[in-house]
């Protein structure tokens, strides 16, 4: 089975992080945290960077590693690096998800994720505990 390695970019802003709704392909309407497929050569970190740039046109700070989720999709392997961190410049300007929201902590699960990204959200409220 073929593995396709992401970063995944969880971004945080005055309490509430961004879910984005996937707007084209086989997911759909589903909803996941922005980012993307890795570059040769590129870590984790960087392509996350590099990608909500391209995505959503902002400039993001403070990454720091939340998680890695390994999750088997019928037809791939995703390997997907998970990164919190903050707008440092840029308003967004989205070009590539069909919606975007803010959700606090208690509407998490407002949102119908893509499996890989339910792995995500429990990791991430794991950390609000602390």
């Amino acid at each position: 089975m073929k593995t396709v390695r992401v970063a995944a970019a969880i971004i945080c802003r005055d309490g509430k992080v961004l879910a984005a709704q996937r707007g084209y392909g086989e997911f759909k309407d589903g909803w996941e945290f922005p980012g993307g497929k890795l570059e040769p050569g590129e870590t984790g970190a960087q392509a996350c960077v590099r990608e909500i740039g391209e995505e959503l046109h902002v400039t993001i700070g403070g990454l720091e590693h939340l998680c890695t989720v390994e999750h088997d999709y019928e037809t791939f392997h995703l390997s997907m690096e998970c990164f919190t961190c903050e707008i440092s410049s840029g308003t967004i300007n989205d070009s590539e998800h069909e919606n975007l929201r803010w959700l606090n902590s208690d509407q998490l699960w407002d949102v119908d994720w893509l499996p890989a990204d339910i792995q995500v959200v429990r990791a991430l409220e794991k950390a609000l505990d602390r």
